[in-house]
Protein backbone atom coordinates (compact mmCIF):
# COMPACT_ATOMS: atom_id res chain seq x y z
CA UNK A 1 0.00 0.00 0.00
CA UNK A 2 1.16 3.53 -0.74
CA UNK A 3 1.78 5.48 2.48
CA UNK A 4 0.05 8.80 3.11
CA UNK A 5 2.54 11.66 3.54
CA UNK A 6 1.51 14.68 5.64
CA UNK A 7 3.13 17.94 4.52
CA UNK A 8 3.02 20.21 7.58
CA UNK A 9 3.54 23.97 7.21
CA UNK A 10 3.79 26.39 10.16
CA UNK A 11 3.29 29.99 8.99
CA UNK A 12 3.67 33.44 10.51
CA UNK A 13 3.55 36.68 8.49
CA UNK A 14 4.50 34.85 5.30
CA UNK A 15 2.04 36.44 2.85
CA UNK A 16 4.74 37.05 0.24
CA UNK A 17 5.83 33.40 0.10
CA UNK A 18 3.04 31.16 1.31
CA UNK A 19 1.30 30.66 -2.05
CA UNK A 20 4.53 29.44 -3.69
CA UNK A 21 5.21 27.15 -0.73
CA UNK A 22 1.74 25.59 -0.84
CA UNK A 23 1.97 25.21 -4.62
CA UNK A 24 5.26 23.33 -4.23
CA UNK A 25 3.48 20.97 -1.84
CA UNK A 26 0.52 20.53 -4.17
CA UNK A 27 2.86 19.82 -7.10
CA UNK A 28 4.36 16.72 -5.45
CA UNK A 29 4.39 13.73 -7.78
CA UNK A 30 3.71 11.32 -4.90
CA UNK A 31 -0.05 10.68 -5.23
CA UNK A 32 -1.01 10.32 -1.55
CA UNK A 33 -0.42 13.54 0.38
CA UNK A 34 -2.31 15.81 2.74
CA UNK A 35 -1.28 19.41 3.40
CA UNK A 36 -1.87 21.09 6.75
CA UNK A 37 -1.04 24.76 7.22
CA UNK A 38 -1.16 26.26 10.72
CA UNK A 39 -1.22 30.05 10.78
CA UNK A 40 0.41 31.14 14.03
CA UNK A 41 -1.52 34.37 14.60
CA UNK A 42 -0.19 36.26 11.57
CA UNK A 43 -0.90 39.99 11.41
CA UNK A 44 -0.67 40.13 7.59
CA UNK A 45 -2.62 38.28 4.89
CA UNK A 46 -0.99 34.87 5.36
CA UNK A 47 -4.21 33.26 6.60
CA UNK A 48 -6.32 34.82 3.83
CA UNK A 49 -3.91 33.59 1.16
CA UNK A 50 -3.76 30.14 2.71
CA UNK A 51 -7.55 29.82 2.81
CA UNK A 52 -7.67 30.23 -0.96
CA UNK A 53 -6.08 26.76 -1.17
CA UNK A 54 -8.46 25.05 1.29
CA UNK A 55 -9.79 21.77 -0.16
CA UNK A 56 -10.25 18.11 0.71
CA UNK A 57 -6.46 17.63 0.78
CA UNK A 58 -5.47 21.06 2.11
CA UNK A 59 -6.45 21.94 5.67
CA UNK A 60 -5.96 25.49 6.96
CA UNK A 61 -5.86 26.06 10.73
CA UNK A 62 -5.22 29.17 12.81
CA UNK A 63 -4.17 29.76 16.41
CA UNK A 64 -2.98 32.60 18.64
CA UNK A 65 0.69 33.43 18.19
CA UNK A 66 2.75 30.90 20.15
CA UNK A 67 5.82 30.41 17.97
CA UNK A 68 6.87 28.06 15.20
CA UNK A 69 7.40 25.03 17.47
CA UNK A 70 3.85 25.27 18.83
CA UNK A 71 2.43 25.62 15.30
CA UNK A 72 4.30 22.49 14.22
CA UNK A 73 2.95 20.58 17.20
CA UNK A 74 -0.59 21.65 16.29
CA UNK A 75 -0.11 20.49 12.70
CA UNK A 76 1.21 17.11 13.81
CA UNK A 77 -1.64 16.62 16.28
CA UNK A 78 -4.25 16.66 13.49
CA UNK A 79 -2.37 14.98 10.64
CA UNK A 80 -3.13 11.43 9.51
CA UNK A 81 0.02 10.63 7.55
CA UNK A 82 2.16 7.52 7.80
CA UNK A 83 5.14 9.78 7.04
CA UNK A 84 5.82 13.43 7.88
CA UNK A 85 7.28 16.12 5.62
CA UNK A 86 7.96 19.36 7.50
CA UNK A 87 7.99 22.46 5.30
CA UNK A 88 8.74 26.03 6.37
CA UNK A 89 6.39 28.69 5.05
CA UNK A 90 8.98 30.38 2.82
CA UNK A 91 10.72 27.29 1.46
CA UNK A 92 10.03 25.07 -1.56
CA UNK A 93 10.05 21.38 -2.36
CA UNK A 94 11.18 19.94 -5.67
CA UNK A 95 8.24 18.24 -7.39
CA UNK A 96 9.73 14.77 -6.87
CA UNK A 97 11.14 15.35 -3.39
CA UNK A 98 8.64 13.26 -1.45
CA UNK A 99 8.36 10.53 -4.09
CA UNK A 100 12.12 10.05 -4.34
CA UNK A 101 12.31 9.44 -0.60
CA UNK A 102 9.20 7.25 -0.35
CA UNK A 103 10.58 5.03 -3.13
CA UNK A 104 13.61 4.32 -0.92
CA UNK A 105 11.55 3.01 1.99
CA UNK A 106 11.73 -0.58 0.81
CA UNK A 107 15.51 -0.40 1.12
CA UNK A 108 15.36 0.82 4.73
CA UNK A 109 15.79 -1.65 7.60
CA UNK A 110 12.79 -0.33 9.56
CA UNK A 111 10.29 2.50 9.98
CA UNK A 112 12.81 4.06 12.35
CA UNK A 113 15.12 4.91 9.43
CA UNK A 114 15.28 8.67 8.83
CA UNK A 115 15.52 9.90 5.23
CA UNK A 116 17.41 13.08 4.32
CA UNK A 117 17.90 14.89 1.02
CA UNK A 118 19.85 17.59 -0.79
CA UNK A 119 19.18 21.28 -0.23
CA UNK A 120 20.22 24.63 -1.66
CA UNK A 121 19.59 28.22 -0.61
CA UNK A 122 17.99 30.87 -2.83
CA UNK A 123 16.45 34.33 -2.68
CA UNK A 124 13.66 34.54 -5.26
CA UNK A 125 14.74 32.30 -8.15
CA UNK A 126 15.21 28.76 -6.96
CA UNK A 127 16.41 27.76 -10.45
CA UNK A 128 19.57 29.77 -9.63
CA UNK A 129 20.22 27.73 -6.48
CA UNK A 130 23.47 25.77 -6.24
CA UNK A 131 23.60 22.48 -4.35
CA UNK A 132 26.81 22.30 -2.33
CA UNK A 133 27.36 18.84 -0.78
CA UNK A 134 28.73 18.47 2.74
CA UNK A 135 29.86 15.47 4.80
CA UNK A 136 26.27 15.08 6.01
CA UNK A 137 25.17 14.18 2.47
CA UNK A 138 25.55 10.42 2.85
CA UNK A 139 24.22 7.45 4.81
CA UNK A 140 25.28 7.77 8.45
CA UNK A 141 24.75 6.26 11.86
CA UNK A 142 23.15 8.57 14.47
CA UNK A 143 26.39 9.12 16.37
CA UNK A 144 28.42 9.82 13.22
CA UNK A 145 25.79 12.29 11.97
CA UNK A 146 25.82 14.21 15.27
CA UNK A 147 29.63 14.16 15.39
CA UNK A 148 29.91 15.72 11.94
CA UNK A 149 27.19 18.27 12.55
CA UNK A 150 28.61 19.55 15.83
CA UNK A 151 32.31 19.05 15.23
CA UNK A 152 32.36 20.49 11.71
CA UNK A 153 29.58 23.10 12.01
CA UNK A 154 27.41 21.46 9.33
CA UNK A 155 23.66 21.85 8.87
CA UNK A 156 20.66 20.24 7.25
CA UNK A 157 17.41 22.16 6.73
CA UNK A 158 13.97 21.37 8.16
CA UNK A 159 12.56 20.56 4.71
CA UNK A 160 15.23 17.91 3.90
CA UNK A 161 13.78 15.18 6.04
CA UNK A 162 11.09 12.54 5.70
CA UNK A 163 10.27 10.62 8.86
CA UNK A 164 7.73 8.02 9.81
CA UNK A 165 4.94 8.73 12.28
CA UNK A 166 6.47 6.07 14.53
CA UNK A 167 9.78 7.96 14.58
CA UNK A 168 8.07 11.32 15.17
CA UNK A 169 6.14 9.91 18.14
CA UNK A 170 9.31 8.37 19.59
CA UNK A 171 11.20 11.68 19.30
CA UNK A 172 8.45 13.69 21.00
CA UNK A 173 7.03 17.15 20.22
CA UNK A 174 8.88 20.28 19.18
CA UNK A 175 10.26 22.20 22.20
CA UNK A 176 8.12 25.33 22.56
CA UNK A 177 10.74 26.90 24.85
CA UNK A 178 13.12 27.30 21.91
CA UNK A 179 12.97 30.30 19.55
CA UNK A 180 16.42 29.78 18.03
CA UNK A 181 17.59 26.42 16.69
CA UNK A 182 14.39 24.59 17.60
CA UNK A 183 14.74 22.61 14.36
CA UNK A 184 18.30 21.56 15.18
CA UNK A 185 17.25 20.38 18.64
CA UNK A 186 14.14 18.59 17.34
CA UNK A 187 15.93 16.66 14.62
CA UNK A 188 18.71 15.72 17.03
CA UNK A 189 16.03 13.91 19.06
CA UNK A 190 14.66 12.35 15.88
CA UNK A 191 18.15 11.12 15.02
CA UNK A 192 18.60 9.69 18.52
CA UNK A 193 15.35 7.72 18.11
CA UNK A 194 16.31 6.51 14.62
CA UNK A 195 18.27 3.47 13.53
CA UNK A 196 20.24 5.57 11.04
CA UNK A 197 20.03 8.19 8.29
CA UNK A 198 19.54 7.27 4.63
CA UNK A 199 20.56 10.07 2.25
CA UNK A 200 18.56 10.40 -0.99
CA UNK A 201 20.45 12.83 -3.29
CA UNK A 202 17.57 13.20 -5.77
CA UNK A 203 15.20 14.43 -3.03
CA UNK A 204 15.73 18.19 -3.25
CA UNK A 205 14.42 21.16 -1.28
CA UNK A 206 15.06 24.89 -1.40
CA UNK A 207 15.80 27.07 1.62
CA UNK A 208 14.89 30.73 1.19
CA UNK A 209 17.40 33.25 2.52
CA UNK A 210 15.37 35.87 4.39
CA UNK A 211 18.01 38.36 5.56
CA UNK A 212 17.05 40.34 8.68
CA UNK A 213 13.60 38.68 8.91
CA UNK A 214 15.05 35.18 9.32
CA UNK A 215 14.43 33.47 12.65
CA UNK A 216 18.07 32.33 12.43
CA UNK A 217 19.29 35.93 12.66
CA UNK A 218 20.16 36.47 16.34
CA UNK A 219 21.33 40.09 16.29
CA UNK A 220 21.85 40.23 20.05
CA UNK A 221 18.29 39.12 20.90
CA UNK A 222 18.26 38.01 24.52
CA UNK A 223 15.45 35.52 23.92
CA UNK A 224 17.25 33.93 20.98
CA UNK A 225 20.59 33.78 22.82
CA UNK A 226 18.99 32.01 25.79
CA UNK A 227 17.26 29.64 23.36
CA UNK A 228 20.55 28.92 21.58
CA UNK A 229 22.25 28.18 24.90
CA UNK A 230 19.50 25.75 25.89
CA UNK A 231 19.68 24.05 22.49
CA UNK A 232 23.47 23.76 22.69
CA UNK A 233 23.33 22.07 26.08
CA UNK A 234 20.72 19.63 24.78
CA UNK A 235 22.80 18.88 21.66
CA UNK A 236 25.81 17.98 23.81
CA UNK A 237 23.66 15.86 26.10
CA UNK A 238 22.21 13.97 23.14
CA UNK A 239 25.56 13.27 21.52
CA UNK A 240 27.12 12.04 24.74
CA UNK A 241 24.12 9.81 25.41
CA UNK A 242 24.97 8.02 22.16
CA UNK A 243 28.67 7.78 22.94
CA UNK A 244 30.68 9.40 25.73
CA UNK A 245 34.23 9.25 24.44
CA UNK A 246 37.23 11.43 23.72
CA UNK A 247 36.02 12.12 20.18
CA UNK A 248 32.47 13.12 21.22
CA UNK A 249 33.80 15.39 23.96
CA UNK A 250 36.17 16.97 21.40
CA UNK A 251 33.20 17.55 19.07
CA UNK A 252 31.31 19.25 21.91
CA UNK A 253 34.28 21.52 22.63
CA UNK A 254 34.54 22.47 18.97
CA UNK A 255 30.78 23.08 18.89
CA UNK A 256 31.12 25.52 21.80
CA UNK A 257 34.12 27.20 20.14
CA UNK A 258 32.12 27.72 16.92
CA UNK A 259 29.11 29.25 18.68
CA UNK A 260 30.85 31.20 21.45
CA UNK A 261 31.08 34.50 19.57
CA UNK A 262 27.27 34.65 19.30
CA UNK A 263 27.12 35.58 22.99
CA UNK A 264 29.65 38.45 22.87
CA UNK A 265 29.22 41.06 24.22
CA UNK A 266 25.49 40.63 24.92
CA UNK A 267 25.45 37.64 27.30
CA UNK A 268 28.87 37.26 28.86
CA UNK A 269 27.30 35.20 31.65
CA UNK A 270 26.32 32.52 29.13
CA UNK A 271 29.77 32.74 27.54
CA UNK A 272 31.33 32.03 30.95
CA UNK A 273 29.01 29.05 31.45
CA UNK A 274 29.99 27.66 28.05
CA UNK A 275 33.69 28.03 28.85
CA UNK A 276 33.11 26.14 32.10
CA UNK A 277 31.34 23.34 30.22
CA UNK A 278 34.28 23.17 27.80
CA UNK A 279 36.68 22.98 30.74
CA UNK A 280 34.71 20.10 32.27
CA UNK A 281 34.96 18.32 28.92
CA UNK A 282 38.74 18.68 28.95
CA UNK A 283 39.13 21.78 26.81
CA UNK A 284 40.20 25.38 27.34
CA UNK A 285 38.63 28.24 25.43
CA UNK A 286 39.91 31.80 25.20
CA UNK A 287 37.69 34.76 24.39
CA UNK A 288 36.76 34.59 20.69
CA UNK A 289 38.46 36.99 18.29
CA UNK A 290 36.77 38.83 15.48
CA UNK A 291 38.37 38.83 12.05
CA UNK A 292 40.77 41.67 11.21
CA UNK A 293 38.00 43.50 9.33
CA UNK A 294 36.15 44.10 12.60
CA UNK A 295 38.85 43.65 15.24
CA UNK A 296 40.18 47.19 14.78
CA UNK A 297 36.68 48.60 15.31
CA UNK A 298 36.40 46.65 18.54
CA UNK A 299 39.82 47.86 19.67
CA UNK A 300 39.01 51.51 18.95
CA UNK A 301 35.33 51.69 19.86
CA UNK A 302 34.63 48.67 22.07
CA UNK A 303 33.01 45.27 21.77
CA UNK A 304 29.45 46.50 21.28
CA UNK A 305 30.13 48.61 18.19
CA UNK A 306 32.57 46.11 16.71
CA UNK A 307 30.13 43.27 17.15
CA UNK A 308 27.20 45.32 15.82
CA UNK A 309 29.11 46.09 12.64
CA UNK A 310 30.15 42.44 12.31
CA UNK A 311 26.50 41.34 12.56
CA UNK A 312 25.08 44.03 10.29
CA UNK A 313 27.44 44.12 7.32
CA UNK A 314 26.95 40.51 6.16
CA UNK A 315 23.19 40.91 6.54
CA UNK A 316 23.25 44.13 4.52
CA UNK A 317 25.20 42.38 1.76
CA UNK A 318 22.76 39.47 1.81
CA UNK A 319 19.77 41.81 1.75
CA UNK A 320 21.26 43.61 -1.25
CA UNK A 321 21.72 40.31 -3.11
CA UNK A 322 18.14 39.29 -2.27
CA UNK A 323 16.81 42.65 -3.49
CA UNK A 324 18.72 42.21 -6.77
CA UNK A 325 17.39 38.69 -7.16
CA UNK A 326 13.86 39.96 -6.52
CA UNK A 327 14.22 42.65 -9.18
CA UNK A 328 15.58 40.16 -11.71
CA UNK A 329 12.81 37.70 -10.89
CA UNK A 330 10.15 40.33 -11.58
CA UNK A 331 11.81 41.33 -14.85
CA UNK A 332 11.95 37.73 -16.00
CA UNK A 333 8.32 37.12 -15.00
CA UNK A 334 7.26 40.25 -16.89
CA UNK A 335 9.19 39.12 -19.94
CA UNK A 336 7.56 35.68 -19.85
CA UNK A 337 4.10 37.30 -19.52
CA UNK A 338 4.73 39.57 -22.52
CA UNK A 339 6.03 36.60 -24.55
CA UNK A 340 2.87 34.60 -23.80
CA UNK A 341 0.64 37.54 -24.71
CA UNK A 342 2.42 37.95 -28.04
Amino acid sequence: MKPLVSILIPAYNSQEWIADTINSALAQTWPKTEIILVDDGSTDQTLAVGRQFASRNVQILTQANQGGAAARNTAFSVCQGDYIQWLDADDLLDRQKVEKQVRKLDECPSRRTLLSGAWASFGYRNRKAHFLPTRLWCDLTPVEWMLRKMGENLQMQTDNWLLSRELAVAAGPWDIRLWKDNDGEYFSRVILASDGIRFVPEAKSYYRRAGFTSVNYVGGSNKKLESLFRSMKLHMQYLRSLEDSERTRAACIQYIRTCLLEFYPYRLDIARDLKQIASELGGHLEDPRMSWKYHWIMKCFGWHLGRRVQLLLPKLKLSSRIAWDKAMSRLEDRGETNHCQN
